[in-house]
């Protein structure tokens, strides 16, 4: 438990270099190796060990069993002026490095690509921190990146965009139907043409969204068109212009509903906006030339894949984790929140549906991250599980487990851990009482582990 710091008079690694003129004793190549013995032999009892020496080839071989940083370095006195810069290492054994810090600004705004993504009020979407999520991929050389909890796909978006090979993931069939339409797909769109035509009537539809949510969501005739629509849409071969379709009637749906959302029923919260006031009809066909203008190629094999995380069996050298939040204050049921869309993607198949609520909500799909305990023992898991990849993980302050927990639990499986704080206000809160206070009010953590 005791800690040793070392400055050893360093190896030379020039001509130029002297230290016999602050040691009597010379202490060349032998002594550097009977240091680094005596070293090894205090980290192996439990020593904390902090050591300092030059850049030197033989030093890294030393000490390649521990941390190796290296610092430039200015020297005051040398005997040549040209030669008073250098480069120093520091050897320690400490298991991990955490930083913490506050948020700077982003190195510069988001590109013309990122900008035709089409944005949404999706629960916990990222469009607010993605610059910040930018920059700390730059930092680092990687090829590909795995998105486990993709939602409205805005991340995997940006990865893409930054010409990674992105394998996007998400457990509901809404995210995954967002991410085959902009991230596997890379140059399939829907025209126009074809995209009015899946608003033609059609005899074969299944008349669920009639029959099942009358005087819920939308006006009978609305109800009609989402059937017409779902009915046509089966008839696309082409699976990446099925999804376009998909996810420009999910967003139709969204805009038309007031918040956005399908936890109660009515339109309570209609304000009068102009996507309210717009019909079904144009909203479909004004997202699909919005998720066509979004198809771009980046040149890289991407994958859209629906599967529970902790069953994905992928691999990429960037790990990005956006789980939903286990909170005391609120909940983190996106089924809850998007059901009807939900069931839209997955045409209600595979589903439990609870038909004695008033929404016609059906039961969430399972997942630990719904539970204190389970979130902390999924995080653990997926942390083992990605211990050779770069891992980023945005969770919030007002979540489970807390910042001090995933900072130890990253730093399990990472050397180096660094959380960067940005303060964050959500959209809108669970309780109305909240809107005029400072409860949505939380900040936002990126944990990056290296």
């Amino acid at each position: 438990g005791d800690f040793i710091f070392l400055d050893p008079p360093y190896l030379p690694i020039s001509k130029y270099s002297d230290f016999k003129r602050y040691t009597k004793e010379q202490f060349h190549e032998k002594d550097q190796i009977l240091l680094a013995n005596l070293v090894n032999k205090l980290s192996k009892k439990g020593c904390h060990i902090l050591l300092t020496n030059s850049n030197h080839p033989l030093i890294h071989e030393l000490y390649k069993d521990f941390n190796i940083d290296i610092y430039k370095t200015k020297r005051n006195i040398n005997s040549k002026s040209t030669n008073r810069k250098g480069e120093d290492i520091i050897v320690s054994n400490f298991k991990k490095r955490i930083i913490f810090a506050n948020a700077k600004s982003i190195s510069s705004s988001l590109s013309d690509q990122m900008l035709k993504f089409p944005t949404t009020r999706y629960m916990g979407s990222k469009n607010k921190i993605l610059p910040y999520i930018r920059d700390i991929t730059r930092e680092f050389d990687f090829s590909s990146a795995i998105d486990l909890f993709s939602g409205s796909g805005i991340v995997s978006y940006m990865l893409k965009s930054e010409g990674k090979a992105v394998i996007s993931n998400d457990y509901m069939a809404l995210g995954s139907t967002f991410s085959k339409a902009l991230i596997e797909n890379n140059s399939e769109i829907l025209p126009l043409k074809s995209a009015k035509k899946l608003l033609c009537q059609n005899e074969k539809n299944d008349k669920f969204v009639q029959s099942n949510f009358k005087d819920l969501y939308f006006t009978d005739e609305e109800n009609i068109l989402i059937d017409n629509i779902r009915a046509n849409i089966i008839s696309l071969r082409n699976p990446y212009k099925k999804a376009l379709a998909l996810s420009a009637l999910c967003r139709a749906c969204t805009k038309k509903r007031p918040r956005g959302i399908f936890t109660y029923t009515g339109n309570r919260y209609d304000d009068g906006r102009k996507d309210l006031k717009t019909s079904i009809e144009d909203h479909f066909i004004n997202a699909v030339d919005i998720f066509n203008n979004a198809v771009f190629d980046n040149k890289k094999i991407n994958l859209s894949i629906r599967k529970d995380a902790m069953d994905l069996t992928s691999s990429g050298n960037f790990v990005y984790m956006d789980p939903p939040y286990y909170s005391l204050c609120s909940d983190n049921e996106y089924i809850r929140r998007y059901h009807f869309t939900e069931g839209i993607c997955c045409n209600w198949e595979g589903v439990e549906m609870q038909w004695h609520t008033k929404t016609k909500k059906f039961k969430n799909y399972p997942t630990p991250f719904s539970h204190k305990e389970n979130a902390k023992d999924a995080f653990d898991k997926l942390f083992d599980k990605y211990k050779k990849s770069i891992i980023l993980v945005s969770y919030s302050s007002n979540c489970l487990p807390t910042l001090d927990e995933m900072v130890e639990m990253l730093a399990k499986y990472k050397k180096d851990v660094k959380v960067l704080s940005i303060d964050y206000r959500y959209s809108f809160a669970n309780q109305k009482e909240n809107m005029s206070t400072n409860k949505n009010m939380v900040k936002e953590y990126l944990f990056l582990g290296f």
